[in-house]
């Protein structure tokens, strides 16, 4: 009976894995941080966190009947989904006026779900959920590059201090149809120069250098940056 009761865990622990690898290869195809050996071994380690959790429950707790069991066996299992975000957080990048990782977290998030899922037995579940993720991956991905979404960037511009700078520039981007959100200025009396950085959303159809070149043409602009 114990020889079959490890030889079950350990396919477990080997299904996880598995299913923590393969979601984890997509990512390392597009060259994330977070990729196929950072999924298996949360998903391993989630995987062996559950089965030491059940093992402590089904060794140490009191079935007679006559106190409570006394052990939880759910509580090591909930501490792995918090903790997990420790690591989901470090996959997050702000990026300037965007924010990379957010996928990956996330696939971290579902990768310490599945070790849970073959802890418990959910074998079939987990399967599922791989197959979910990666088509979700790899499929719709495909489905966001033909949207048309709004893009949000940063527009640097240095210029001469007069008090037509700032009303200009607005105008140009507004020629661009380009809408801004946020702007912040800094404004250097001595030299009598002036520094705008702009927060504006732009469609994905929309072209860069046009922007660059608007506003390059404006009088008193000595340069222009976009990250």
């Amino acid at each position: 009976m114990g020889a079959d009761l490890d030889i079950t865990l350990l396919a477990r622990l080997l299904l996880a894995s598995l299913l923590g690898g393969i979601l984890g290869l997509e990512r390392e195809i597009h060259g994330r941080p977070a990729g196929f050996r950072t999924h298996l071994l949360v998903c391993l380690g989630s995987c062996l966190f559950c089965i030491s959790s059940v093992e402590f429950y089904r060794i140490f707790g009191n079935f007679s009947g006559t106190a409570p069991v006394g052990v939880d066996p759910g509580r090591i299992a909930a501490q792995v989904v918090a903790g997990i975000g420790f690591l989901g957080a470090g996959a997050i990048i702000r990026d300037r006026a965007s924010i990379r990782g957010l996928t990956t977290a996330a696939c971290l998030w579902v990768a310490a779900a599945l070790g849970i899922a073959c802890a418990i037995g959910l074998y079939y579940l987990a399967i599922s959920v791989t197959v979910i993720a990666l088509v979700s991956l790899l499929l719709l991905k495909q489905v966001e590059k033909a949207l048309n979404k709004d893009i949000y960037l940063t527009v640097k511009i240095w210029g001469d201090d007069n008090e037509q700078f700032v009303t200009r520039v607005y105008e140009s981007l507004i020629s661009c149809g380009i809408d801004h959100i946020d702007a912040k200025f800094d404004k250097n009396v001595e030299q009598q120069r002036m520094f705008m950085e702009i927060q504006i959303k732009r469609s994905k159809k929309g072209n860069v250098s046009d922007i660059v070149s608007s506003l390059s043409l404006l009088d008193g602009v000595k340069r222009v940056r976009i990250e």
